[in-house]
């Protein structure tokens, strides 16, 4: 909170400082306020940006709707996102306790950070899926920014804010205590962070930013690193090319003037810049266009001269860049930024140290802010990651050429899955008959999460494993493009989009071969889609404003209105009918019960939860035994043993895959409940209690005195 506050004070400065008339003006000579400028933004947008920025505002309010009202029903929240927050009220501190789950102390806190704080200010879970409600919107929110900076106008930032709002894994997410889409925004956070880096130094408040990121992706879910990564190596690659480029390069703080201005009809655009940079005379470059298209390429966006904005000769003045009804933006020509000279000398070593040193900053911020977690985890099991059942579950174990193609290939298949059984199990087939002619059993246990098989459908709308083909597809041929011609997508600026497209291919290949395939990966990917999202919506952006040739437009665009219309409705539909929260239908927020809605996953268990803690509850046990599986539900017994005043009981494993912290001796305890299975419950009641068990849930007591 104080966090927020800070920031929010600061935006403000910021907001006050940049639109203060200046000195000796009066009143009505003042820029227009925020509310005119947002009023004029609207007004000049076409009808199609304004479609999209409503589309995405309706998704988002009503997400904020489910997630309100709907009780937290995630199964992976059952079994141990919950109870850890719940393991750390009890006992006052964040140290590990002795648990048959091992998830709930081996896998990255930092989600469950924020859920605890709600869960001390409000004593429940009333507000839990708010957190990552609020990453989704964070996510949408630098998305945009991620394809400003890339040199996108305003109809790309509204497009990418679309694809990713309506991507059913993302609106499906964004109601629930999952964490993928929390991590999804921390890895976005630490790419804008990065681009910002391309055409400027970065200073000391951007380092520690990035290195906050980094550590916040890390304490959330480790396999975000793998969308992190190549990201800051770009940052630390193009940090060095500015301290050995032999000129000042623009100083933009932040997206470049016609990125953020683009796009109103009939917009008339001017950049101005004058000043002189090393070995380069002094000049002024101006560029105009009138009557052109929403998104239309003009030669305003190609300008020339020195001082005249992004991609241009540098220069070291600065220049504004203004359109006719659609707001004013600014494009410092580097006159802010750091002086080198132009071959070498002291400033070129100095900006070389700093770059070393701001990397190795970067590292000890996130080290800050993940290394306690990863010292609990050491000291307990003597490798930062774990226990070997965790790092033999997931991470592929073998990584030959082969064995990763087929990876590949069953992660892609599962995440562009559709409706079309004929077509998944052509494209299913085809990847079996593959892997068997290369040599590799599609169902090795060595590239495959447990038990699994595949192939596993995933189109239906479940927030676990529902695909994203539309958004995939999109992003897929957005890679092609951009790696081979980028000037396709953006003429102005092709070099970053390759640069980018180039990163992001090294976290698609990382991924695909350091991640096992499992029924549920596609939650796994949101990270990756997230960051690819921008490169989509640019090539899209692309395709619409192309000039007609042979008639060959109106059927690209034609598709991509189509892609577009379809992506609407597979949000909209993800939103109402989506499991295991939805608006309409059977388990609707409106119309199910809260312990219903807890257990839409599996009703089943409802009544025998129900029935084990009355008969426990009605012996005012104290000290409650818990008898489970690592993936058994331990969280309705935090809520279900509570007394009428809300006080949790205190509930103890007495079972323990820790190897130095003992379960609780059975004996000590007023009353045993089991899940799962019930043999192992039997050999865990002490002789003489008396043990009832249905079929998942039972309860042992003592003999009455």
């Amino acid at each position: 909170m104080l966090a927020l506050t800070a920031a929010g004070g600061a935006a403000w400065w910021r907001h006050r400082r940049d639109h203060a008339g200046p000195a000796g003006a009066t009143p009505g000579d003042a820029p227009p306020g925020l509310r005119h400028r947002l009023r004029t933004h609207w007004s000049t947008a076409s009808r199609g940006e304004r479609l999209l920025t409503g589309t995405v505002g309706g998704l988002l309010l009503v997400e904020l709707v489910v997630a309100l009202l709907a009780e937290p029903n995630n199964f992976d929240s059952q079994t141990y996102h919950l109870p850890k927050v719940e393991h750390w009220v009890q006992q006052q501190d964040l140290e590990f306790w002795p648990t048959a789950i091992h998830r709930q102390v081996t896998i990255p806190p930092g989600a469950e950070y924020l859920l605890l704080h709600l869960r001390l200010f409000t004593g429940s879970d009333g507000l839990h899926n708010l957190v990552q409600w609020a990453a989704g919107v964070l996510a949408v929110l630098v998305v945009a920014r991620i394809a400003a900076q890339l040199g996108g106008g305003r109809r790309a930032q509204a497009l990418a804010a679309f694809l990713l709002a309506t991507t059913p894994m993302v609106t499906l997410q964004a109601t629930s205590t999952q964490t993928d889409l929390m991590v999804a925004a921390w890895v976005a956070c630490v790419v804008t962070l990065a681009l910002d880096g391309l055409r400027r130094r970065s200073g000391p408040a951007t380092i520690v930013a990035l290195g906050a990121a980094t550590g916040l992706t890390a304490i959330t879910k480790t396999s975000g690193l793998i969308g992190a990564g190549p990201l800051l190596v770009l940052w630390g690659l193009a940090q060095l090319r500015l301290a050995y480029a032999p000129h000042t390069p623009p100083a933009a703080t932040g997206p470049t003037a016609d990125a953020v201005t683009a796009g109103a009809p009939g917009a008339t655009a001017t950049l101005v810049g004058s000043g002189s940079g090393p070995g380069i005379g002094a000049g002024s470059g101006t560029a105009t266009g009138a009557g052109v298209p929403a998104g239309a390429p003009t030669d305003a966006d190609a300008p020339t001269g020195p001082g005249s904005g992004l991609g241009a000769t540098p220069g070291a003045g600065a220049g504004t860049a203004t359109r006719a009804g659609g707001g004013v933006g600014t494009v410092d020509g580097g006159g802010g930024g750091p002086r080198r000279t132009a071959r070498g000398g002291p400033g070129r070593g100095r900006q070389v140290a700093g770059t070393v040193f701001g990397s190795v900053a970067i590292l000890l911020v996130a080290a800050l802010v993940v290394g306690p977690f990863l010292v609990r985890v050491t000291a307990e099991f003597g490798h930062p990651l774990g226990p070997p059942r965790l790092r033999e579950s997931i991470p592929m174990e073998r990584h030959d050429p082969p064995s990763i193609l087929v990876n590949a290939l069953r992660i892609g298949h599962t995440a562009l899955d559709t409706p079309l059984e004929p077509l998944r199990r052509a494209a299913a087939s085809a990847i079996v008959a593959g892997a068997e002619a290369i040599g590799v059993d599609p169902q090795d246990r060595d590239i495959t999460f447990g038990r699994e098989m595949f192939p596993e459908p995933s189109w239906y709308p479940d927030e676990d494993r529902v695909a994203f083909p539309l958004a995939g597809t999109l992003i897929l041929i957005a890679l092609v493009v951009a790696v081979a011609r980028p000037a396709r997508i953006l003429p102005t600026a092709p070099g970053p989009v390759r640069a980018y497209a180039a990163a992001l291919t090294v976290t698609l290949l990382l991924h695909t071969s350091m991640i096992k395939w499992q029924p549920w990966g596609n939650r796994l990917l949101v990270y990756a889609l997230t960051i690819a999202v921008p490169l989509a919506a640019l090539w899209v952006d692309a395709v619409l404003r192309r000039r007609p040739r042979d008639g060959r437009r109106p059927v690209a665009a034609g598709l991509v209105v189509t892609v577009l219309a379809t992506s609407a409705l597979a949000g909209v539909l993800a939103v109402s009918y989506g499991f295991p929260r939805r608006l309409v239908g059977a388990g609707s927020v409106f119309t199910t019960s809260d312990w219903d809605t807890r257990f839409l996953r599996r009703p089943q268990w409802t009544e025998e939860f129900r029935w084990a803690a009355e008969a426990v509850r009605a012996t005012d046990a104290r000290r409650v035994g818990l008898v489970q599986q690592n993936d058994n539900w331990e969280y309705p017994w935090w809520l279900l043993l509570r007394d009428t005043d809300g006080t949790p009981p205190e509930l103890v494993a007495l079972q323990s895959v820790l190897p130095d912290r003992p379960p609780a001796d059975p004996s000590s305890v007023d009353a045993i409940v089991c899940t799962g299975s019930r043999r192992v419950c039997t050999d865990l009641v002490p002789e003489g209690w008396r043990l009832e068990f249905r079929d998942y849930v039972g309860y042992a007591l003592p003999p009455t005195p």
